[in-house]
């Protein structure tokens, strides 16, 4: 469940990307996703792109799991601003995930 302080933050984004957030919010611990499944699940089948670029502008990460979003192919994909392709890695291996 996220804090009043979280959901205020969430408020003063675009419905867009407060929705993206929110599914990615919904990623259990140990999984990922792919930019494709946040988007499907959004009813924004071919927003993919859109959804790493609001990943990107994620202001609650690792709270908001954005590091659990993988690409299609199984690669990491971008975690830009937030530590790079290393503090992705670290947080998922902490979190036992295997992608």
């Amino acid at each position: 469940m996220l804090s009043r302080k979280a959901l205020q933050l969430l408020s003063q984004m675009t419905p867009f990307q407060s929705s993206v957030l929110l599914a990615c919010a919904k990623i259990p611990k140990g999984q990922t996703r792919t930019y494709s499944d946040i988007a499907k699940a959004i009813g924004r089948p071919k927003a993919a792109r859109a959804v790493g670029s609001a990943l990107a502008k994620n202001p609650l990460a690792p709270m908001i799991p954005c590091h659990r979003v993988v690409r299609s192919d199984g690669s990491l994909g971008g975690y830009s601003g937030k530590g790079g392709l290393k503090t992705k890695q670290l947080l998922l291996k902490k979190e036992n995930t295997h992608i």
